[in-house]
Order: C-alpha cells, then structure tokens, then sequence
C-alpha cells in the first residue's frame, strides 16, 4: 500500500484555519448569545453559549444504538452548540426536532441545519414556545430553557409536558447554573420557582453531574419520567 504523506506546511495550515474557524464561529456564537440576553433575558437565561465540556454532559443519553431509529427533542437549543454534540450522536435512521421561541437565534439554527450534514434531511425546526408546541415521543430530550427564570406554574407546566413526551426508558436532560442559590438570596421571589425545580429533580432524577469548565459552572441533571424515581 502506498502512503502519501501530506507536507508538513500543508497540516499546519489546515489545523490553524480549522481552528480559526472553528473561533471565528465561537465568537460570533457568543456574541448573538450577548445581544439577545441583553434583548430578552427572560427567555434567554445564559449570556454565552454552552462550552464544550457542558454540551457533552447534556448530550450524555443521546447514544447511538443499533436499536432501530431514534427520536431526539432539543428544547431552548440557542445557536445550536449542544445541537452539534447533538449530531454527531446520531445514528443514520435518527432524526432530531428543535424547539426555539426566539426567532433570531432559530434564524442562525437555520443555517446550521444547512451547514452539518449529520442535521441536513433529518432535523426539524419549530420557532415557538414548547408550550405551544404539539410534542411527539422521544427517546430523549435535552432541554437548555432558563427555568431560573420562569415562574413556577410555567416550570411545573413545562415539566410535565417534556416527561410526558418520554418513551419508556427515555431520559430527559436540564441543566441549571450552580449559582442559583445565591440568585434566590437576591431575588426571594424566585423560591417558589426554586422550590418546583427541586421537587421535580427529587422525584425523577436519575443522575446528575457538576461541569466547573463552563462559565458560569452548571449542574447537569439527567431526569426519568418513571414516578418516584430518584426517591
């Protein structure tokens, strides 16, 4: 076999504008992240997309399974950096539906669809609130909404219309900024919130795991919809 070996100032430059590229996207990723939380901090609770290491806990229960095809929901997915990790998860009988409210950062989800081929024939994109969207079943669902920022029937709401969504066996994943506790401290209207929040992990959590390399650092939690589980 003949093995052609690429010229050293070849794989140098490669790596370097693949990395380049890869931060031109991050930046600007960060920045439509900026502006819409300055425009709509109510709905869009983060102020720069998920790093990396938090894009992979939440994608944790999405394998890839020679189980026959799979049903995924990404709800609150932003400028799509857990869709990504989303993707590359996928087996090629799966198909992925997104669910955004905002219709700016559903404007840049667009163009990712168009960009990554893993999404590219298979993904769906409903710009609304979930609450208003008729949901399948899936197998499972990752879910970046501000809960932090709801109040507490639309929390409860928002719960019980994504567990129900669960196939047997499914899991639900949510993450929530490990700051929170010194949000209530400020902001005492939020308790309640805060209190349906911990219900919902103490009744269905199966897991959950602490990513410090995120900014800010985040609990990841990863749900079941059996009743009592993680009791």
């Amino acid at each position: 076999m003949r093995m052609c070996h690429a010229p050293l100032r070849y794989v140098t430059y490669r790596f370097v504008g693949g990395s380049v590229a890869i931060l031109v996207q991050q930046v600007h990723d960060a920045a439509v992240f900026g502006i819409e939380f300055v425009r709509t901090n109510q709905t869009t609770g983060a102020i720069a997309p998920s790093g990396r290491r938090l894009c992979r806990a939440l994608s944790r229960h999405v394998l890839s399974l020679d189980t026959g095809p799979r049903a995924i929901l990404e709800v609150g997915p932003g400028t799509g950096a857990v869709t990504r990790y989303i993707a590359a998860r996928l087996g090629p009988r799966d198909r992925l539906d997104l669910v955004e409210a905002n219709p700016r950062l559903a404007a840049r989800l667009e163009r990712t669809i168009e960009e990554e081929p893993a999404l590219t024939g298979r993904t769906r994109l409903w710009v609304r609130p979930v609450q208003e969207q008729a949901l399948a079943d899936y197998d499972a669902i990752v879910c970046g909404l501000p809960f932090a920022n709801f109040d507490a029937d639309t929390v409860r709401s928002i719960f019980d219309q994504l567990l129900g969504a669960l196939k047997p066996g499914g899991r639900l994943s949510f993450f929530g900024y490990a700051w929170t506790g010194a949000v209530e401290l400020l902001a005492p209207s939020r308790a309640e919130t805060r209190g349906v929040l911990r219900d919902i992990v103490r009744r269905h959590q199966i897991g959950r795991e602490l990513v410090t390399w995120n900014v800010p650092p985040a609990w990841v939690h990863h749900l079941s919809a059996e009743k009592g589980a993680g009791r």
